[in-house]
């Protein structure tokens, strides 16, 4: 008997996205049955081709990879290239992938798959123009989506691209917040107030080096891009991987904690793509989202270690708490 969740991961590989897809495909508990790409952190085309890099190191070329929609619903595409590079992958420049197809038409797989899988989970990792469109064509195929889960937006946290917005839902904010507004299932907030406490280190990294040094030089490879601008921008020693902690809270919901809240998302003006998170019920209107505020960053770390680089749990639990600081 087959109990996985069945999922589709839209995302817009991009560095974190990269780690996110390993780390969903070293994990039983998913079945991926496709990949769809946006324009985000970079175009649709190249995010595609960069799936396919990550698929093939993984040996997992038999999963989908379906092409997304191009620009943003109304505003201009703006990239995230400086943050992950001119390729996507940290300038790693890995090889193309051929004679495997990159498929056309994300939004009707997407909604193909909801029709024929009535418990199906979405892991939004990017902006969310692919979903926003597939709603709009076939609202009614929606009721089979059971969960949500969206890398996206922040609470308390300030913003990554601007004083008060997350980048994806700045990318976006249109689709965004027409998402919050319109889907039927509650959409599960994992935003900079959580992610931004993942963060990737040299000592983390020296760690899969001693254990996995093939492992270690590929994710090394993809993040040194990463680290140089974390540090040149947050003066941060390491990279912050928000992605994966959107697919480990898939899997383990307690891995973070937060609560229900009515949300809409800025579309014009200073404030544009900023989450606005009703915790006191000002507006008093229908709960749309579960936002979460707090995350255990060193089980975060066991699980991301132990699928992605084949660490032993063992060893995990014995240097992990000398690497990881929990404040």
């Amino acid at each position: 008997m087959n109990d996985r969740q069945k999922v589709i991961i839209d995302c817009d590989p991009g560095i974190d996205d990269s780690l996110a897809l390993m780390l969903a495909l070293t994990s039983p508990e998913l079945e991926v049955v496709g990949i769809t790409t946006v324009s985000g952190n970079v175009p649709s085309d190249m995010g595609a081709k960069n799936a396919l890099k990550i698929l093939n190191h993984l040996d997992r070329l038999d999963i989908p990879v379906y092409q997304g929609v191009a620009t943003p619903l109304k505003r201009d595409y703006v990239d995230a290239m400086d943050t992950h590079g001119e390729d996507g992958l940290g300038e790693s420049y890995l090889p193309e992938v051929s004679g495997v197809p990159i498929h056309d038409n994300a939004i009707e797989f997407i909604n193909q798959t909801l029709a024929d899988n009535p418990n199906l989970t979405i892991i939004a990792l990017g902006p969310l123009t692919n979903i926003a469109l597939a709603h709009q064509a076939l609202p009614d195929v929606w009721n089979n989506c059971t969960r949500f889960v969206s890398m996206g937006g922040n609470f308390k946290s300030f913003g990554n691209c601007s004083p008060v917005a997350e980048y994806n839902y700045w990318c976006d904010p249109d689709a965004a917040n027409y998402v919050y507004q319109n889907l039927p299932v509650k959409i599960e907030m994992i935003g900079l107030d959580v992610t931004r406490k993942i963060v990737l280190t040299p000592n983390i990294l020296e760690l899969i080096h001693q254990v996995n040094p093939e492992q270690a030089d590929f994710i090394q490879k993809i993040t040194r891009f990463y680290f140089d601008f974390h540090w040149k921008y947050e003066k941060i020693i390491g990279c912050v991987i928000n992605d994966p902690l959107a697919v480990t809270y898939t899997i383990f919901p307690e891995l973070c904690t937060g609560f229900d809240s009515h949300t809409e998302i800025e579309t014009k003006g200073i404030s544009i793509g900023q989450s606005v998170v009703d915790e006191m019920n000002f507006w008093h209107k229908p709960v749309n989202s579960h936002i979460l505020t707090e995350v255990d960053t060193l089980r975060f770390m066991q699980i991301f270690l132990q699928r992605t680089c084949s660490i032993d749990s063992e060893l995990l639990e014995k240097i992990l708490p000398q690497l990881i600081s929990e404040e």
